[in-house]
């Protein structure tokens, strides 16, 4: 089993659609007991929260998000949980909208440390 995700900080490596969580979108991702949930927020969405479950490297989560034309989304999520070759976390995603069409595939990866660090100040100024 990969190693947790509490205290972790995710980003995509790739934009979605607009509107969506892309590439400015960070993840704090935290775990406990077989439970996983995270706040997030950058880019087009001004907050979200996702909370769902992991049974070994398999997360199975709700998400919900406010975006910033002031619209809201939600959807269901499952993503297998790896390890990049430098010991950092990777999530491949399965996706789909509850509330409204679409659905897809996307990948996010933990942010080293000092960047994330960096980061999440820049956003607080």
């Amino acid at each position: 089993m990969a190693r947790s995700l509490d205290g972790l900080v995710l980003a995509p490596v790739a934009d979605q659609a607009p509107g969506q969580v892309g590439t400015r979108t960070r993840f704090a991702y935290r775990e406990q007991d077989g439970t996983v949930w995270a706040d997030y927020t950058g880019g087009d969405v001004v907050r979200g929260h996702l909370v769902g479950t992991r049974e070994g490297d398999r997360l199975d989560f709700r998400y919900v998000q406010l975006r910033a034309d002031g619209t809201t989304s939600s959807g269901h999520c499952v993503s297998l949980v790896t390890e990049l070759s430098d010991g950092r976390v990777r999530l491949v995603e399965t996706w789909a909208w509850e509330s409204q069409a679409g659905s897809g595939t996307s990948v996010v990866e933990e942010v080293p440390k000092a960047v994330a660090v960096q980061q999440i100040t820049e956003h607080v100024r």
